[in-house]
Order: structure tokens, then C-alpha cells, then sequence
């Protein structure tokens, strides 16, 4: 699979329903919905505790995940990364999310993630 031969159209088509699916998983604390698009990488960082810790974190500081409004698609080979406009319910500004979407064992995985 090579990302640089896919229009931004493309991969965004595949990466929009996977981080909607990343922020309402994150919402919820949902970790088996959470983790679903993982890489195998990812599956060995992200654990149940660490994910609870993180959104306990973040949901009490900037409240939760408002609208999103797409940046830009960065393409490599082997893996895309997208850049998002990121905007939560308590903490006021723009903040950054962004994922890197990899494919793997003929899934298009998140190799990458997160909101700052």
C-alpha cells in the first residue's frame, strides 16, 4: 500500500470514521471500541489504565471533544498523516489532532494518535 498514490479525498474517507470513532470511544472510556483500529504497536502502548487515566485527565481540564475541522494530509509511503483543527467543550482555542494511518495485515490501522 502505498499512501503516496492515494488522493487526500481517499484518505480521508478512511481516516474521518476512525478518529470519529477514536474521540466517541474516548468520550465513553470505552476501551475495546477505543482500541479497534489499533497497530499492533499501538495495542502494546495503550492499555485499559493508561486510557482511562488520559481521558479522566483531559475530560475534567478541557471537558470533551467538540467539532473538528480538517488541516492537511501528510503522505509517505508507507503511512498518511492527518492534521486536524480540534476543538473541546470547556477549554477555549484551537487545539492540534492528529493520527497516522498505517496498513497493516490488510486493515488501515492507527499507528498514531492524539490531541494537544
Amino acid at each position: 500500500m502505498n499512501f503516496q498514490e492515494m488522493s487526500e479525498k481517499e484518505i480521508l474517507d478512511i481516516a474521518n470514521p476512525i478518529m470519529d470513532n477514536l474521540m466517541e470511544a474516548s468520550t465513553n472510556i470505552d476501551y475495546e471500541l477505543h482500541v479497534r483500529d489499533f497497530s499492533k504497536r499501538m495495542l502494546k502502548i495503550v492499555t485499559r489504565d493508561h486510557l482511562n487515566e488520559i481521558c479522566v485527565k483531559y475530560q475534567a481540564e478541557k471537558g470533551f471533544f467538540a467539532e473538528r475541522e480538517f488541516v492537511a494530509v501528510f503522505k509517505r509511503p508507507d503511512s498518511a498523516a492527518i492534521v486536524w483543527k480540534q476543538y473541546y467543550t470547556k477549554a477555549a482555542g484551537e487545539h492540534v489532532a492528529e493520527m497516522v494511518l498505517v496498513y497493516e495485515d490488510g486493515r488501515y490501522l492507527v499507528d498514531h494518535a492524539m490531541v494537544f
